[in-house]
Protein backbone atom coordinates (compact mmCIF):
# COMPACT_ATOMS: atom_id res chain seq x y z
CA UNK A 1 0.00 0.00 0.00
CA UNK A 2 2.36 2.64 1.08
CA UNK A 3 4.70 1.36 -2.01
CA UNK A 4 1.61 2.91 -4.33
CA UNK A 5 1.88 6.36 -1.86
CA UNK A 6 -0.79 4.83 0.68
CA UNK A 7 -4.40 5.21 1.41
CA UNK A 8 -6.27 7.69 0.22
CA UNK A 9 -8.45 9.40 3.34
CA UNK A 10 -9.84 12.34 2.43
CA UNK A 11 -8.86 12.69 -1.17
CA UNK A 12 -4.93 12.64 -0.85
CA UNK A 13 -2.83 9.88 0.02
CA UNK A 14 -1.70 9.12 3.63
CA UNK A 15 0.98 6.24 4.30
CA UNK A 16 0.32 4.07 6.92
CA UNK A 17 2.86 3.59 9.82
CA UNK A 18 2.86 -0.01 11.48
CA UNK A 19 4.28 0.43 15.14
CA UNK A 20 5.73 -3.16 16.39
CA UNK A 21 5.10 -3.89 20.20
CA UNK A 22 5.80 -7.66 21.64
CA UNK A 23 3.15 -8.59 24.32
CA UNK A 24 5.41 -11.86 24.77
CA UNK A 25 1.79 -13.55 24.62
CA UNK A 26 1.34 -12.19 28.29
CA UNK A 27 -2.07 -10.76 29.07
CA UNK A 28 -0.66 -8.36 31.15
CA UNK A 29 1.94 -7.02 28.91
CA UNK A 30 -0.98 -6.99 25.82
CA UNK A 31 -3.32 -4.36 28.22
CA UNK A 32 0.38 -2.46 28.93
CA UNK A 33 1.26 -2.31 25.42
CA UNK A 34 -2.25 -1.31 23.95
CA UNK A 35 -1.87 1.25 26.96
CA UNK A 36 1.14 3.04 25.31
CA UNK A 37 0.13 2.48 22.12
CA UNK A 38 -3.52 4.55 22.92
CA UNK A 39 -1.47 6.80 24.40
CA UNK A 40 0.73 7.27 21.56
CA UNK A 41 -2.68 8.12 19.31
CA UNK A 42 -2.63 5.13 17.01
CA UNK A 43 -6.05 5.18 14.79
CA UNK A 44 -6.38 1.33 15.39
CA UNK A 45 -4.80 -1.39 17.39
CA UNK A 46 -4.23 -4.78 14.88
CA UNK A 47 -4.19 -7.47 18.06
CA UNK A 48 -1.56 -10.25 18.51
CA UNK A 49 -2.31 -13.96 18.55
CA UNK A 50 -4.58 -16.04 21.15
CA UNK A 51 -8.22 -15.52 22.30
CA UNK A 52 -7.12 -15.01 26.02
CA UNK A 53 -4.66 -12.26 24.63
CA UNK A 54 -8.12 -10.62 22.95
CA UNK A 55 -10.15 -11.09 25.70
CA UNK A 56 -7.40 -9.02 28.16
CA UNK A 57 -7.35 -6.52 25.01
CA UNK A 58 -10.94 -6.18 24.44
CA UNK A 59 -11.86 -3.64 27.51
CA UNK A 60 -8.40 -1.70 26.81
CA UNK A 61 -9.64 -0.73 23.27
CA UNK A 62 -13.16 0.18 24.67
CA UNK A 63 -12.50 2.23 27.40
CA UNK A 64 -9.61 4.25 25.10
CA UNK A 65 -12.03 4.04 21.96
CA UNK A 66 -9.52 2.54 19.59
CA UNK A 67 -11.10 0.48 17.02
CA UNK A 68 -9.48 -3.21 17.67
CA UNK A 69 -8.89 -6.04 14.92
CA UNK A 70 -8.36 -9.25 16.62
CA UNK A 71 -7.27 -12.98 14.25
CA UNK A 72 -6.62 -16.03 15.77
CA UNK A 73 -9.19 -15.08 17.76
CA UNK A 74 -12.40 -18.35 18.11
CA UNK A 75 -13.63 -17.40 21.31
CA UNK A 76 -17.14 -15.97 21.24
CA UNK A 77 -18.15 -15.11 24.97
CA UNK A 78 -15.95 -11.96 24.84
CA UNK A 79 -18.24 -10.40 21.67
CA UNK A 80 -21.30 -11.29 23.98
CA UNK A 81 -19.91 -8.03 26.50
CA UNK A 82 -21.24 -5.36 24.51
CA UNK A 83 -18.05 -4.24 23.29
CA UNK A 84 -18.47 -1.41 20.70
CA UNK A 85 -14.36 -1.26 19.34
CA UNK A 86 -14.33 -4.79 18.96
CA UNK A 87 -14.05 -6.10 15.23
CA UNK A 88 -13.02 -10.00 14.35
CA UNK A 89 -12.97 -11.15 10.95
CA UNK A 90 -12.29 -14.48 11.90
CA UNK A 91 -14.70 -17.60 12.47
CA UNK A 92 -15.68 -18.43 16.49
CA UNK A 93 -16.56 -21.68 18.00
CA UNK A 94 -20.53 -21.68 17.22
CA UNK A 95 -19.13 -21.18 13.25
CA UNK A 96 -16.66 -23.67 14.16
CA UNK A 97 -18.87 -26.49 15.47
CA UNK A 98 -21.99 -25.97 12.46
CA UNK A 99 -18.75 -26.18 9.72
CA UNK A 100 -18.07 -29.35 11.53
CA UNK A 101 -21.33 -30.65 10.26
CA UNK A 102 -20.38 -29.64 6.42
CA UNK A 103 -17.24 -31.66 6.98
CA UNK A 104 -18.93 -34.83 8.06
CA UNK A 105 -21.20 -34.45 5.10
CA UNK A 106 -18.75 -35.17 2.55
CA UNK A 107 -18.09 -38.74 4.31
CA UNK A 108 -20.28 -41.14 2.87
CA UNK A 109 -23.57 -41.39 5.96
CA UNK A 110 -22.74 -44.88 6.65
CA UNK A 111 -18.87 -44.59 6.94
CA UNK A 112 -19.14 -41.01 9.20
CA UNK A 113 -18.33 -40.82 12.59
CA UNK A 114 -20.82 -42.46 15.07
CA UNK A 115 -19.30 -41.56 18.51
CA UNK A 116 -16.59 -38.54 19.80
CA UNK A 117 -14.70 -37.85 22.27
CA UNK A 118 -13.66 -34.43 23.49
CA UNK A 119 -10.38 -33.25 25.31
CA UNK A 120 -11.72 -30.34 26.60
CA UNK A 121 -9.36 -27.37 28.44
CA UNK A 122 -10.52 -26.14 31.09
CA UNK A 123 -10.42 -22.66 29.54
CA UNK A 124 -13.43 -20.43 28.62
CA UNK A 125 -12.97 -21.44 25.16
CA UNK A 126 -12.70 -25.14 26.06
CA UNK A 127 -16.00 -24.84 27.69
CA UNK A 128 -16.95 -22.85 24.46
CA UNK A 129 -16.14 -25.52 21.70
CA UNK A 130 -17.18 -28.70 23.99
CA UNK A 131 -20.92 -27.01 23.68
CA UNK A 132 -20.20 -26.29 20.18
CA UNK A 133 -19.26 -29.77 19.09
CA UNK A 134 -21.75 -31.64 21.30
CA UNK A 135 -24.15 -29.45 19.59
CA UNK A 136 -22.91 -30.03 16.11
CA UNK A 137 -23.39 -34.09 16.71
CA UNK A 138 -27.01 -33.80 16.90
CA UNK A 139 -27.30 -33.02 12.94
CA UNK A 140 -23.70 -34.18 11.90
CA UNK A 141 -24.69 -38.01 13.19
CA UNK A 142 -22.68 -38.36 16.43
CA UNK A 143 -22.68 -38.84 20.15
CA UNK A 144 -19.76 -37.58 22.66
CA UNK A 145 -18.64 -40.79 24.45
CA UNK A 146 -15.89 -39.44 26.32
CA UNK A 147 -15.88 -36.00 27.47
CA UNK A 148 -13.08 -35.00 30.10
CA UNK A 149 -11.26 -31.65 31.08
CA UNK A 150 -7.50 -31.49 31.49
CA UNK A 151 -5.29 -28.26 32.13
CA UNK A 152 -3.82 -26.47 29.66
CA UNK A 153 0.46 -27.67 30.12
CA UNK A 154 -0.53 -30.96 31.17
CA UNK A 155 2.06 -33.64 30.89
CA UNK A 156 0.16 -36.83 30.99
CA UNK A 157 -3.06 -37.24 28.42
CA UNK A 158 -3.00 -41.46 29.11
CA UNK A 159 -6.43 -41.18 31.18
CA UNK A 160 -8.91 -39.40 28.96
CA UNK A 161 -6.84 -41.31 25.73
CA UNK A 162 -7.43 -44.46 27.33
CA UNK A 163 -11.28 -43.82 27.88
CA UNK A 164 -11.35 -42.20 24.07
CA UNK A 165 -10.30 -46.21 23.17
CA UNK A 166 -11.70 -47.94 25.36
CA UNK A 167 -15.25 -46.13 24.17
CA UNK A 168 -14.29 -46.80 20.72
CA UNK A 169 -14.58 -43.53 19.62
CA UNK A 170 -14.33 -42.95 15.89
CA UNK A 171 -13.13 -38.78 16.35
CA UNK A 172 -11.59 -36.95 18.71
CA UNK A 173 -11.75 -33.40 19.17
CA UNK A 174 -9.89 -30.92 20.94
CA UNK A 175 -8.36 -27.24 21.32
CA UNK A 176 -4.54 -27.76 22.80
CA UNK A 177 -1.52 -25.61 22.62
CA UNK A 178 0.59 -26.73 20.16
CA UNK A 179 2.57 -28.20 22.95
CA UNK A 180 -0.14 -30.15 24.75
CA UNK A 181 -1.33 -31.34 20.81
CA UNK A 182 2.11 -33.14 20.12
CA UNK A 183 1.94 -34.52 23.65
CA UNK A 184 -1.55 -35.99 22.94
CA UNK A 185 -0.36 -37.36 19.44
CA UNK A 186 2.93 -39.07 21.12
CA UNK A 187 0.48 -40.37 23.76
CA UNK A 188 -2.06 -41.68 21.09
CA UNK A 189 0.78 -43.66 19.39
CA UNK A 190 2.27 -45.05 22.62
CA UNK A 191 -1.02 -46.20 23.80
CA UNK A 192 -2.30 -47.29 20.69
CA UNK A 193 -5.58 -45.35 20.07
CA UNK A 194 -6.16 -43.93 16.11
CA UNK A 195 -9.13 -42.54 16.04
CA UNK A 196 -10.92 -42.57 11.95
CA UNK A 197 -10.50 -38.62 13.08
CA UNK A 198 -8.81 -36.08 14.83
CA UNK A 199 -9.60 -32.69 14.88
CA UNK A 200 -7.23 -30.11 16.80
CA UNK A 201 -8.15 -26.70 16.83
CA UNK A 202 -4.63 -24.39 17.45
CA UNK A 203 -2.09 -26.96 18.02
CA UNK A 204 -1.85 -28.21 14.30
CA UNK A 205 -1.32 -24.93 12.69
CA UNK A 206 2.32 -23.70 12.79
CA UNK A 207 4.95 -25.72 10.94
CA UNK A 208 6.42 -27.08 13.65
CA UNK A 209 3.99 -29.63 14.37
CA UNK A 210 4.98 -31.42 11.32
CA UNK A 211 9.22 -31.14 12.21
CA UNK A 212 8.30 -32.85 15.37
CA UNK A 213 6.12 -34.86 14.63
CA UNK A 214 6.41 -36.61 11.29
CA UNK A 215 4.30 -39.01 9.70
CA UNK A 216 2.62 -39.46 13.10
CA UNK A 217 1.51 -35.48 12.85
CA UNK A 218 -0.21 -36.50 9.55
CA UNK A 219 -4.05 -37.03 9.23
CA UNK A 220 -5.33 -34.28 12.05
CA UNK A 221 -7.38 -31.89 11.05
CA UNK A 222 -6.95 -27.95 12.04
CA UNK A 223 -9.27 -25.07 12.10
CA UNK A 224 -7.03 -22.17 11.30
CA UNK A 225 -9.23 -19.99 9.59
CA UNK A 226 -7.82 -19.63 6.58
CA UNK A 227 -5.25 -21.48 3.57
CA UNK A 228 -3.03 -20.38 0.93
CA UNK A 229 -5.22 -22.39 -1.55
CA UNK A 230 -8.39 -20.19 -1.07
CA UNK A 231 -9.64 -18.47 -3.94
CA UNK A 232 -9.88 -14.47 -3.29
CA UNK A 233 -8.57 -11.57 -4.58
CA UNK A 234 -5.15 -10.80 -3.97
CA UNK A 235 -4.13 -14.11 -2.66
CA UNK A 236 -1.46 -15.10 -5.29
CA UNK A 237 0.45 -11.86 -4.59
CA UNK A 238 0.76 -12.56 -0.72
CA UNK A 239 1.78 -16.21 -1.56
CA UNK A 240 4.49 -14.86 -3.56
CA UNK A 241 5.79 -12.78 -1.12
CA UNK A 242 5.45 -14.93 1.33
CA UNK A 243 7.53 -17.34 -0.54
CA UNK A 244 10.38 -14.86 -1.28
CA UNK A 245 10.66 -13.58 2.16
CA UNK A 246 10.14 -16.94 4.04
CA UNK A 247 10.38 -19.64 1.65
CA UNK A 248 7.00 -21.45 1.94
CA UNK A 249 3.20 -20.58 0.95
CA UNK A 250 1.18 -17.96 3.19
CA UNK A 251 0.57 -19.73 6.71
CA UNK A 252 -3.06 -19.94 7.94
CA UNK A 253 -2.40 -16.64 9.78
CA UNK A 254 -0.97 -14.75 6.92
CA UNK A 255 -4.31 -14.54 5.44
CA UNK A 256 -6.54 -13.32 8.21
CA UNK A 257 -3.75 -10.76 9.91
CA UNK A 258 -3.32 -9.31 5.80
CA UNK A 259 -7.25 -8.93 5.78
CA UNK A 260 -7.22 -6.70 8.98
CA UNK A 261 -5.00 -4.26 7.10
CA UNK A 262 -7.00 -4.34 3.81
CA UNK A 263 -10.35 -3.48 6.46
CA UNK A 264 -8.35 -1.11 8.05
CA UNK A 265 -7.31 0.80 5.10
CA UNK A 266 -10.94 0.65 3.44
CA UNK A 267 -12.12 1.95 6.56
CA UNK A 268 -10.10 4.92 6.51
CA UNK A 269 -10.73 5.87 3.11
CA UNK A 270 -14.64 5.75 3.98
CA UNK A 271 -13.84 7.68 7.03
CA UNK A 272 -12.26 10.34 5.29
CA UNK A 273 -10.15 11.19 8.08
CA UNK A 274 -8.10 9.25 10.53
CA UNK A 275 -10.64 9.61 13.13
CA UNK A 276 -10.93 6.96 15.25
CA UNK A 277 -14.61 6.94 16.48
CA UNK A 278 -15.41 7.25 12.16
CA UNK A 279 -12.77 4.85 11.59
CA UNK A 280 -14.90 2.92 14.28
CA UNK A 281 -18.29 3.12 12.54
CA UNK A 282 -16.53 2.83 9.03
CA UNK A 283 -15.15 -0.80 10.18
CA UNK A 284 -18.40 -1.52 11.36
CA UNK A 285 -20.18 -1.25 7.92
CA UNK A 286 -17.39 -3.14 6.15
CA UNK A 287 -18.27 -5.12 3.32
CA UNK A 288 -15.56 -5.68 1.34
CA UNK A 289 -13.66 -8.45 -0.25
CA UNK A 290 -10.12 -9.36 1.15
CA UNK A 291 -7.98 -12.41 0.97
CA UNK A 292 -10.08 -14.12 3.20
CA UNK A 293 -13.30 -13.62 1.02
CA UNK A 294 -15.81 -11.90 1.35
CA UNK A 295 -16.25 -9.92 5.30
CA UNK A 296 -18.67 -8.46 6.93
CA UNK A 297 -19.40 -8.02 10.64
CA UNK A 298 -22.51 -8.18 12.53
CA UNK A 299 -23.67 -5.95 15.48
CA UNK A 300 -21.44 -7.75 18.05
CA UNK A 301 -17.87 -7.56 16.22
CA UNK A 302 -18.29 -10.66 14.75
CA UNK A 303 -17.23 -11.08 10.95
CA UNK A 304 -19.26 -13.34 8.25
CA UNK A 305 -16.19 -14.92 7.21
CA UNK A 306 -15.24 -17.97 5.05
CA UNK A 307 -14.63 -21.57 7.41
CA UNK A 308 -12.37 -24.07 5.66
CA UNK A 309 -10.94 -27.09 7.16
CA UNK A 310 -7.33 -27.91 6.67
CA UNK A 311 -5.51 -31.38 6.72
CA UNK A 312 -1.93 -32.61 7.37
CA UNK A 313 -1.45 -34.70 4.47
CA UNK A 314 2.27 -36.05 3.84
CA UNK A 315 3.55 -33.76 6.00
CA UNK A 316 1.92 -30.45 4.24
CA UNK A 317 -1.16 -28.37 5.03
CA UNK A 318 -3.93 -29.43 2.67
CA UNK A 319 -7.15 -27.21 2.36
CA UNK A 320 -9.91 -30.31 2.38
CA UNK A 321 -13.01 -28.37 3.11
CA UNK A 322 -15.23 -26.52 1.30
CA UNK A 323 -15.05 -29.22 -1.52
CA UNK A 324 -14.96 -26.64 -4.20
CA UNK A 325 -12.19 -24.88 -2.75
CA UNK A 326 -10.32 -28.09 -2.00
CA UNK A 327 -6.36 -28.69 -2.71
CA UNK A 328 -6.71 -32.16 -1.58
CA UNK A 329 -9.71 -34.74 -0.83
CA UNK A 330 -9.96 -35.16 2.82
CA UNK A 331 -7.89 -38.52 4.07
CA UNK A 332 -10.04 -40.40 6.06
CA UNK A 333 -10.25 -42.58 8.11
CA UNK A 334 -6.77 -42.25 9.41
CA UNK A 335 -4.59 -45.21 9.45
CA UNK A 336 -3.27 -46.81 12.67
CA UNK A 337 -0.03 -44.99 13.58
CA UNK A 338 2.16 -48.30 12.92
CA UNK A 339 1.23 -48.57 9.28
CA UNK A 340 2.03 -45.12 8.39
Amino acid sequence: MNAAGGVTVGGRKMPLELVLLDDESDATKTVARLETLGAQGVVAYLGGFGSDLHAAAASVAEKNKVPYLGVAFALHKVHQQGFRYLFSPFWKSPDIGQATQGLFSTIPAAERPKTAAIFQEKTDWGREMAAAWTEAGKAAGYQVAVQGEYAPGAKDFSDLILKAKAANADAVFALPTPPDGMTMIKQMKELGYTPKLTLFIRAPDPPIWTKNLGKDGDFVLLAPGWHHGVKAPGVKELNEAHVKKIGRPADPIAGPAYACVQILAAALTRAGAPDRNKVRDAIAATDTTTVVGPVKFRADGTGTVQSVFVQWINGKQELVWPKESATAPLAYPAPPFAKR
